[in-house]
């Protein structure tokens, strides 16, 4: 029997190892497929964008410079368009969330009685739209074209945000619920003071969600707010400087491109050059809050698809 029990524990390790061997080399290759695309960005974006034209830029760049970032950064609007970009992102992720989880614990009583209608109502919206027209002109209707509350209300609710919310509060306790009620507690004591704490990891993993979206928008500023400086946004700006590089590449020939004819001193921007930059410059602030939500993330994405 020792004899067996040996052999069968060899054997068991030899199929972890292959296992663990496999499981390394497939999340190495998964690792590799991810980072490379960021990395090879990266590199073309301190790369020089003459030399780029050549091709051949992977994980480093073949000759050093910093001149793309300082092409983008010498734009005097960004340092405000920066500001109302992180106003917007703030303000918008906080409001969003607070009245999604509001409607969420709402429409998850199941003694709320038009529970289904509301649900219903909100879904519907993933499906059906106005359509840009119409859509405007509400907003012109509203007031909102021309201020800053365009870029938080239209959007203030997200119907799969709020889904994702309130299939988490579903799948808490109702005991917790009950016995908060037993002891006095209205709707809004059980909502700030149970519901809300308990839905942590739902709320940071929609604040995310939010949050993104928020900081990677500028359509709603070409069609609001286009005429308004003091209300562009960074995406916005970045856009626009994207396009004035494509507008001047497009008048010069390939040679003169590559001969340095845009700038002195043979520095040159290009629309790849310049486009490698912003992507790196609107990924880094999602790059750097992402850690601290990531356990969160993990959490709330797999608890808040439990039930339907």
């Amino acid at each position: 029997m020792n004899l067996l029990s040996k052999v069968a524990r060899k054997h068991r390790s030899l199929d972890d190892l292959v296992f663990d061997s496999i499981n390394l080399v497939f999340m190495l290759l998964l690792c590799t497929v991810m980072l490379y695309p960021m990395l090879n960005t990266l590199a073309v974006s301190i790369n020089d964008a003459t030399d780029s034209i050549r091709g051949g830029i992977y994980l480093w760049p073949r000759e050093f410079t910093f001149f793309n970032y300082e092409h983008v950064f010498g734009q005097a609007e960004l340092l405000h368009a920066g500001m109302i970009s992180v106003l917007r992102t703030v303000i918008g992720t906080a409001l969003s969330v607070f009245c999604t989880a509001m409607v969420a614990y709402t429409i998850s009583r199941q003694y709320f009685v038009l529970r289904k209608f509301v649900t219903l109502a909100f879904v519907l919206t993933m499906y059906l739209n106005g359509g840009l027209i119409p859509t405007y002109m509400l907003m012109r209707e509203l007031h909102l074209i021309g201020t800053f509350w365009i870029y938080i209300f239209p959007g203030i609710i997200g119907v799969f945000n709020l889904i994702v919310v309130r299939s988490f509060i579903e799948g808490l306790p109702e005991t917790i619920f009950e016995s908060a009620r037993i002891d006095g507690a209205g709707e809004f004591i059980m909502f700030f003071k149970i519901a809300l704490p308990l839905s942590l990891p739902v709320i940071a993993t929609v604040s995310l969600f939010v949050a993104v979206g928020q900081w990677n928008q500028w359509f709603d500023v070409f069609l609001y707010n286009s005429s308004k400086e003091h209300l562009s946004t960074l995406q916005y700006e970045l856009m626009k400087i994207l396009q004035n590089s494509n507008a001047s590449m497009s008048s010069k020939t390939a040679a003169d491109a590559f001969a340095g004819s845009q700038s002195t001193e043979n520095n040159v921007v290009t629309p790849t050059s310049i486009r490698a930059a912003m992507t790196i410059i609107v990924s880094v602030p999602i790059i750097c809050v992402y850690p601290f939500l990531q356990k969160y993330f993990v959490k709330g994405l797999t608890l808040g698809g439990v039930k339907g």
